[in-house]
């Protein structure tokens, strides 16, 4: 059964969410906050998030759950439908929905997001001298040898593989990786590429695999 967990403080928006998605067939574990969202996480492939919760608020909790569970879909439901707090969600999260919403739209919206993670499982992604298995969380050389990742570091490349072929800022990555707002100078997310670089890089110095954008951030290309 296609397990997902459901954050939501509105019980009467959870309740008719819940049950329309019990009925299409759908396991759905629902909390009112996100202060327990990892231990309840299990194997829901999907969460759905409400933005305006009481203490963490969703942008908090989906960031902590991506950074955790990175093959993990995360939909973030909201009132707010500003295009700034659009943009916020989608730095993490996989899909956007603004409430009032149609529960047939929102469960076609989770449907495709199930459809991609089943297709996210056979699927290896070749970089260069690079194979990643998303699914095992395993970079194999072309020679077969394994490169072991720190955690940051895996959180970083794994965020560049999200999000192939975006040119992504400093900002957008920190704020990503590291759940707190970027200061500008701060030569963290630097240093950590750099070390990155001379793990899955074949010439560090001339990086093909995750590229400088000058002036702007960083890509990785599919």
């Amino acid at each position: 059964m296609k397990e997902i967990l459901y954050i939501e403080d509105d019980l009467e928006i959870g309740t008719i969410v819940k049950e329309d998605l019990e009925q299409r067939g759908y396991l759905v574990r629902w909390l009112t906050s996100g202060e327990k969202a990892e231990e309840a996480l299990g194997d829901a492939e999907v969460v759905i998030l409400d933005v305006m919760l009481p203490g963490l608020d969703g942008f908090t909790v989906g960031q902590r759950l991506k950074r955790n569970h990175p093959n993990v879909s995360i939909l973030m439901l909201s009132a707010r439908t500003a295009v700034d707090d659009k943009l916020q969600g989608l730095h993490f999260a996989d899909d956007y929905v603004t409430k009032p919403f149609h529960p047939e739209e929102l469960a076609a919206r989770i449907e495709v997001l199930f459809r991609r993670n089943q297709h996210a499982v056979s699927k290896e992604i070749q970089l260069d001298h690079l194979t990643i298995n998303m699914i095992e969380n395993r970079i194999l050389k072309n020679d077969g040898e394994e490169i072991f990742l720190t955690a940051k570091q895996h959180q970083i490349f794994m965020y560049f593989l999200r999000h192939p072929n975006q040119v992504l800022t400093k900002e957008q990555l920190y704020e990503a990786v590291w759940g707190e707002s970027y200061l500008e100078g701060d030569k963290t997310l630097m240093v950590h590429i750099r070390y990155l670089r001379e793990k899955i890089e074949q010439d560090p110095s001339a990086p093909k695999i995750v590229e400088t954008i000058r002036g702007i951030g960083y890509r990785v290309k599919q």
